[in-house]
C-alpha cells in the first residue's frame, strides 16, 4: 500500500533519487537555518543602524549598508531554503 502522506510524484523513486531528495532538503533546511541567523544578527544590527545614521555624517553609514545587505541575504537565504525544502512534510527534520 502507498504512503498516502508522500506527494504523488515522490511514491515511485528509485534510492539514488531519494538520497538526492534527501540531500536537497537537508540542504534547505540548512538555508533555513541561515535565514534565521541572518535574520537575529540583522535585527542586532537594527540597534546600531539608527545611531550610525544620526551620528555618521554625509553618506557614511557603514552600519547601514551591513544591515541591509544582512537583511537581503536573510531574505535569499529564507526564499532559497524554502525552495529546496519543497514537499517535506516534516517541520523540522534535523
Amino acid at each position: 500500500m502507498a504512503n498516502t502522506l508522500l506527494p504523488i510524484e515522490e511514491r515511485n523513486l528509485t534510492p539514488d533519487d531519494v538520497e538526492r531528495l534527501d540531500k536537497r532538503r537537508r540542504r534547505g533546511q540548512l538555508f533555513l537555518v541561515l535565514c534565521l541567523q541572518s535574520l537575529i544578527v540583522a535585527t542586532l544590527l537594527t540597534l546600531w543602524s539608527g545611531q550610525d545614521l544620526t551620528l555618521s555624517p554625509g553618506w557614511a553609514h557603514p552600519v547601514v549598508y551591513w544591515n541591509a545587505i544582512t537583511f537581503a541575504a536573510a531574505l535569499v537565504f529564507g526564499i532559497v531554503g524554502v525552495r529546496l525544502k519543497r514537499g517535506s512534510n516534516e517541520f523540522l527534520s534535523y
